[in-house]
């Protein structure tokens, strides 16, 4: 763990967060600056800097989560599709530098493009509507 990585202080619950997934290697979470509404992050426990450091084997783990976090963004959001991003290094986007992937639902007409698939680019979430979200797109096993 980074003492001063935001996500790390996530994983050890120092800062709340909207979990929606968690087992011993991977948590996963709503993202604080939304593109859309139920846009998820997918985070190893473990400090890593980018996928290049993470394990395959955890990396296909961390991949398995995003799908089941997919399949619940089309059934309960009723998501038209999603998108799964992940920026290594600033200069492709990264802003937190602890390895992480975006799961974020698409709508037809929701106007975002590649290019524009960016943190804070959404419509913040409404009061109480985040716990509707963290409700229908909780995982359990």
């Amino acid at each position: 763990m980074v003492e001063e990585c935001v996500f790390c202080k996530i994983v050890k619950k120092e800062i709340t967060s909207d979990f929606l997934y968690e087992d011993e290697a991977v948590i996963a979470f709503l993202d604080q600056h939304p593109v859309a509404h139920g846009h998820a992050l997918v985070v190893p426990r473990k400090h890593f800097k980018t996928i290049l450091d993470v394990p395959s084997s955890l990396l296909g783990h961390m991949m398995g989560v995003v799908k089941k976090i997919a399949l619940k963004q089309i059934k309960e959001l009723k998501a038209e599709g999603f998108n799964v991003r992940i920026n290594n290094f600033k200069p492709a986007g990264q802003l937190v530098m602890h390895s992480h992937i975006h799961v974020i639902p698409r709508f037809k007409n929701d106007n975002l493009k590649d290019d524009n698939l960016k943190d804070g680019l959404g419509a913040p979430y409404k009061e109480g509507e985040i716990d509707s979200i963290v409700k229908s797109l909780e995982v359990k096993d």
